[in-house]
């Protein structure tokens, strides 16, 4: 299979896709936490023997596109390999990681003769691995001790003792990992899962491999990835050369200055296209805050390509042959480069959100026929959870506006951006924890106005029946998304708390409360931007 026929590339690519989207199937289907069977907040992927990413499953953007840096950190903590069999976890963020409840497990994968075939690895979000709120992104962390265990790259199984077989699990490993949460016999369940997606796409893996023989597979692997290479060039070539800059500001606020209220935390980017080359470059935004707002460079690196996949070739195989046209940087000590011990629960969720809305209005400027206005730019991360009595941790992030398109309105009700979960049905919330769904709606009226409206916002509101901690971090409730070509802003978000009584108050965008029985919370998502100037309209 030296030289592939374009039928043979077709075939190999989408077994090695179907390899990954099995893998997530099998995580979903043995999870035992609503955030993982309910809303799919997990990934998977699959590698070749020298840890490049060949094929992913249409999962979480912000896990995949930062999922290569957990896998290069796996490899390097153990001499630059794996052997086939064995398994290493981490989240840390400082080394290939992006928060920690992201927890990524990585497979070194062989044939039954021993002979490397790659890896396959998968991540998934953890509803609490301790820290110093229920959930583990509180909102007082103003260092990452603060938000939970640290795992650096550790083998979570022995080396194997024979060839083709796989190495023991060590239960002190995640007795260790289940000990540090709030949930440990969900926890145990949820690791299970990631075992048993691992496991099932080693099967696989192999398979493929001893259709096609190991050499052939190898061969097959470096060819879908120069065939995406050569699709995505292709398509930069049609963006017009030139530099294109845009900035946009988080809402903070800090933990230990909380007097000032939200304050604005600039990003700033500048995009120059070259030929068939694209480089960002982050340079001018603000430094890291002692809050839990920053991101790491793989998260950073994860929005780019995120918004660089979008705009070239969507249809081109996602793999490392995407983004090699594509080079990212960032100051160190950034809020989008930090380095340790700076928090960076949020980064992962709501900054790289504002990535994507920084380098959209970028890209903007050179093609203004393709950029969307901005979506609702947060993902609403609402944590309800408590230690004593019926210990639970709760975790959801919550639909909002799409913006408006050149071609269409923005969709209302959908995750947008940098992830790709679904909503947990009320049902399952209801069943899993001791809460009550008082409203699940749209929220009328929110989606910025023009030629295509920005899609509409929703309404979440959540009793607790018996006490619990709140935590919410949220973006875009001073500000809402930006319209493009004329169109209007999409409303703010408004987080709402309800008393017993129905007395309300309004909360911050992000804060961490104590709530009694029978309060409630109300989430307002953002609607999306509008695109184009309303009819009629001066």
């Amino acid at each position: 299979m030296s030289g592939l026929t374009a039928v043979q590339l077709e075939v190999v690519r989408h077994a090695l896709g179907g390899v990954a989207e099995e893998m997530g199937v099998a995580l979903r289907r043995a999870a035992y936490s609503p955030n993982i069977k309910e809303r799919a907040d997990c990934s998977a992927a699959v590698f070749d023997a020298d840890g490049r990413m060949v094929a992913q499953a249409e999962h979480i953007p912000v896990h995949l596109g930062s999922m290569p840096a957990s896998v290069a950190a796996a490899l390097a903590a153990f001499g630059g390999s794996l052997a086939p069999g064995e398994q290493v976890a981490v989240n840390d963020p400082y080394a290939g990681g992006t928060h920690l409840p992201d927890l990524t497990i990585v497979a070194a994968v062989g044939a039954e003769d021993g002979t490397p075939l790659g890896y396959v690895a998968n991540r998934a979000h953890h509803a609490d691995v301790g820290g110093a709120a229920p959930g583990s992104m509180p909102a007082s962390a103003t260092e990452l001790a603060m938000e939970g265990l640290r795992v650096p790259p550790l083998r979570l199984t022995d080396t194997p003792q024979r060839e083709g077989t796989q190495g023991e699990v060590r239960d002190d490993l995640i007795g260790l990992l289940a000990a540090n949460s709030r949930t440990p016999a969900e926890r145990r369940g949820d690791l299970r899962a990631q075992l048993a997606a691992n496991h099932v796409g080693t099967v696989r893996l192999r398979d493929l491999a001893s259709r096609l023989g190991a050499r052939s597979l190898a061969t097959a692997m470096d060819a879908v990835r120069d065939y995406s290479d050569r699709r995505v060039r292709a398509a930069v070539r049609a963006i017009p050369d030139g530099t294109y800059a845009f900035s946009d500001a988080l809402e903070v606020v800090l933990p230990e200055q909380p007097e000032r209220g939200t304050v604005d935390v600039t990003i700033r980017a500048t995009v120059t296209v070259d030929a068939d080359e694209v480089a960002i470059d982050f340079a001018g935004t603000d430094p890291q805050v002692r809050a839990n707002a920053n991101a790491v460079l793989a998260v950073t690196t994860s929005s780019a390509w995120f918004v660089f996949r979008m705009l070239t070739d969507p249809d081109a195989p996602p793999n490392e042959g995407c983004y090699r046209a594509c080079t990212v940087t960032a100051p160190p000590g950034s809020v989008v480069n930090a380095v340790f011990p700076a928090p960076v629960a949020a980064g992962n969720v709501e900054t790289s959100q504002r990535i994507v809305d920084v380098l959209l209005g970028a890209f903007a400027q050179a093609l203004p026929d393709r950029v969307p206005a901005a979506s609702q730019g947060t993902m609403n991360n609402v944590l309800l959870g408590a230690a004593g009595g019926q210990a639970f941790s709760y975790y959801e992030t919550i639909a909002g506006g799409e913006g408006g398109t050149p071609d269409r309105p923005g969709m209302s009700g959908v995750h947008t951006g940098m992830t790709n979960t679904l909503n947990t049905p009320a049902e399952a919330m209801e069943l899993a924890y001791p809460l009550r769904v008082w409203r699940a709606e749209l929220r009328q009226g929110s989606g910025g106005q023009g030629e295509h409206p920005g899609g509409e916002g929703l309404v979440r509101e959540i009793e607790v029946l018996e006490d619990a901690v709140l935590t919410l971090v949220t973006q875009r409730r001073v500000r809402g998304p930006w319209g493009l070509a004329g169109g209007g802003s999409g409303a703010p978000g408004r987080n709402v708390r309800v008393g017993g009584d129905g007395a309300e108050q309004d909360l911050p965008g992000t804060g961490t409360w104590t709530l009694t029985a029978g309060e409630r919370v109300r989430i307002e998502t953002p609607g999306g931007g509008g695109w184009g100037p309303v009819a009629g309209g001066s």
